[in-house]
């Protein structure tokens, strides 16, 4: 049986992430001048946010060894201390 093929057209290039750029939010995040990582903390409740942050590092420690070694293990970091400062928040009644 010979797999199917799902190519149509020449493949799409990877996003160029240089050295540089942060890998938690790379420029092509930004397009028409909207941070994701912001949109979200300004539209969407507590829970959805927790929610989002729980599942990215559970994402990023499921694959490093896989995918992006360290990359993604600063990135579940990086959501990890997100999630610790929604809670912390939470806590002192800021939220």
């Amino acid at each position: 049986m010979t797999k199917p093929n799902f190519e149509y057209g020449p493949p799409m290039p990877k996003p160029i992430v240089t050295p540089k750029e942060n890998a938690i939010r790379p420029s092509y995040y930004h397009t028409g001048n909207i941070d994701v990582i912001k949109y979200a903390e300004e539209n969407f409740s507590k829970e959805e946010r927790r929610g989002f942050y729980r599942m990215n590092v559970l994402k990023y420690i499921s694959r490093f060894h896989k995918k992006n070694g360290v990359e993604d293990l600063n990135k579940a970091d990086f959501y990890l201390r997100k999630l610790k400062e929604l809670e912390e928040s939470m806590c002192e009644g800021r939220e």
